[in-house]
């Protein structure tokens, strides 16, 4: 088997050739072009700085270093969150930190704990992509959510049903997900153990933690700030 465990620059320089053949569809048809290249330049600058960082963040071993980390985590993916109700988003992001907190949390420790048994549990290696997995798609679910309940109220729906159907349009993404996962697609954690070797079996255990992880949190999570929206909502209202 060969070994692709380590990817070198001018290997991975070939991923531009897909790329630029977007980047030229999106000219010739005179689309956004500016956003798309500036969101991969982003992507670019992110990843390789975070490289960087992890490393010495997994050589440190910090509780405060990790906890700050996810700290950070839950006040970004909180405010990116509610991008979809920029007229909300001051008043709304203590519930969105609030819930991702407490759904996310909740799921994060779990997972650490009784099913990993990290010792310590704030090892760096595993806490921060674990948390960092957690986070995005709880931020994924209350940016739906606080989308559609937005909506639904300005509809002049009363808020349980403004509440279920942000919930139901909330999970959507997450449910496709666990229906596809296997048959149309093999997600990043399992290709990326299968591809350094892991055997299949051990890789589809760890998939199975993970997608169980994010249909929990992100559950959890979209339910608790769409039921603190209730007390904003009867605020407004009257």
């Amino acid at each position: 088997m060969n070994n692709i465990a380590n990817i070198p620059l001018e290997n991975l320089a070939y991923t531009l050739i897909p790329v630029s053949l977007v980047i030229i569809i999106l000219f010739s048809w005179k689309l956004r072009l500016a956003g798309s290249l500036y969101a991969v330049f982003r992507m670019l600058c992110q990843l390789l700085l975070v490289g960087y960082l992890l490393n010495a963040v997994f050589a440190s071993e910090s509780v405060w270093v990790t906890l700050s980390i996810l700290c950070i985590m839950v006040l970004i993916s909180s405010w990116i969150a509610l991008g979809t109700v920029r007229q909300h988003r001051w008043s709304w992001l203590p519930y969105a930190i609030f819930s991702i907190t407490a759904g996310g949390g909740l799921t994060f420790w779990i997972i650490v704990d009784p099913v990993l048994q990290l010792q310590p549990w704030y090892q760096a290696r595993y806490a921060i992509p674990l948390g960092g997995m957690i986070f995005a798609n709880t931020m994924n679910n209350i940016s739906l959510a606080a989308e559609r309940f937005s909506s639904e109220i300005n509809n002049r729906q009363d808020y349980l049903s403004a509440r279920n159907q942000a919930f139901n349009t909330a999970l959507i993404p997450t449910i496709n997900s666990l229906l596809a996962v296997g048959l149309v697609s093999l997600p990043g954690m399992m290709t990326g153990q299968i591809l350094s070797g892991i055997s299949p079996f051990i890789a589809a255990r760890y998939q199975i933690m993970v997608m169980m992880m994010i249909f929990a949190s992100s559950g959890l999570a979209t339910a608790c700030f769409l039921f603190l929206l209730k007390g904003y909502y009867s605020k407004t209202a009257d």
